[in-house]
């Protein structure tokens, strides 16, 4: 028998996240981000999902690009970090595949190109962020040699924002990178998730919805829920075991939970060798049969403990959602002190995926 753990993936739910990130710039196209196996949700699957009202997609690995390529997706693509050397310069050319250039070596790869089909570049600006991108004062010159390129379509230019979620908002990187762009001509794409919820006067072109299309807030002040976006994925696991114990008996590895009064407890297929984090405090949420209940003592390496004091009808082969449908990601990251980008990322290959039609 397959062991009782489940990763649901809930498609329709990616469609309407996809369509609720675009509202928020109706005048823009929306790339969406499926880097990282789209946040641990399968690109593949997520971009099949998406093919007819997506205006574009956003990966890291060409590799991924490829193969969604050789899957019949036909939609703009874009590599978030571009080419990794010459040879992958040449196989985006060939394959349609755009791609962020954000430095001078890649500019000598694309200037060594011999294609007839025009490598796509969007030239990436260091707003303030320190990562990718070239310095301001060095943009336009950079700009001005991709021009000058023959095999080169230089159509947009980028940035990327720090702290687009929190209090501290975009007025500094945006005041740093909107007079470059509005000189360049080109597209804009600055938004990602939070800037495309709210900072509207950076959609520009294309924003990049992320995190929100799998139904997680890019913000501590509010779930996804709150914005409007429904669960892109529900992890659960069955319980596997029952142990009734007393006042006084330790539960799990370091004896981190003892026991104040008797106790009914729910053994659960689930642990840090899954994704779930090991880390999260005893009182952590759960539902178990769509009922709220908390995590017992430390978390396991396969097993994590449940109480089952209030639930005299949970037993064994009772379902215990640890996220997702009725119990928000950002509910579980907040008390693994992470994001709920993270948990995503996280789940196991050993996790059986299911996948709910679009």
């Amino acid at each position: 028998m397959t062991r009782p753990i489940r990763l649901e993936i809930d498609l329709a739910a990616i469609r309407h996240n996809y369509l609720q990130s675009r509202q928020q710039a109706p005048a823009a196209r929306a790339y969406a981000v499926i880097k990282a196996d789209a946040y641990g949700h399968g690109s593949l699957e997520v971009a099949h999902a998406l093919a007819d009202i997506a205006d574009g997609f956003a990966l890291l690995n060409l590799e991924d690009a490829l193969r969604l390529r050789q899957a019949g997706i036909r939609q703009p693509m874009t590599l978030l970090e571009g080419a990794f050397d010459l040879e992958d310069t040449v196989r985006m050319a060939e394959n349609r595949i755009a791609g962020a250039v954000h430095s001078p070596h890649q500019i000598a790869w694309l200037e060594q190109l011999e294609s007839d089909l025009p490598f796509e570049a969007w030239i990436k600006v260091n707003s303030g962020m320190n990562r990718l991108g070239f310095k301001p004062e060095a943009t336009l010159a950079a700009g001005a040699r991709l021009a000058a390129n023959p095999a080169v379509k230089l159509t947009t230019i980028m940035t990327h924002f720090a702290t687009a979620d929190d209090e501290r908002g975009v007025a500094e990187q945006w005041a740093c990178f909107d007079p470059i762009a509005r000189t360049s001509g080109l597209a804009i794409s600055a938004a990602n998730s939070a800037a495309s919820f709210r900072h509207p006067q950076t959609h520009g072109d294309a924003i990049r919805p992320g995190i929100t299309l799998y139904g997680c807030s890019p913000f501590d002040d509010a779930n996804g829920l709150a914005l409007g976006l429904k669960p892109g994925m529900t992890l659960s696991a069955d319980i596997i075991a029952v142990q009734d114990i007393q006042a006084g008996d330790i539960v799990g590895y370091g004896a981190m939970f003892k026991a104040e009064h008797p106790m009914r407890i729910g053994i659960v297929a689930c642990g840090y060798a899954d994704g779930y984090p090991r880390v999260v405090p005893s009182g952590t949420p759960v539902l178990v049969n769509k009922k709220a209940s908390r995590t017992v003592g430390r978390i396991s390496m396969d097993m994590l403990v449940v109480d089952l004091s209030e639930q005299p009808d949970a037993g064994i082969g009772s379902r215990v959602t640890l996220w997702g449908e009725g119990l928000p990601i950002e509910t579980i990251a907040r008390a693994a002190g992470t994001l709920g980008y993270e948990l995503m990322c996280a789940i196991s290959a050993r996790v059986p995926r299911t996948y709910l039609s679009a």
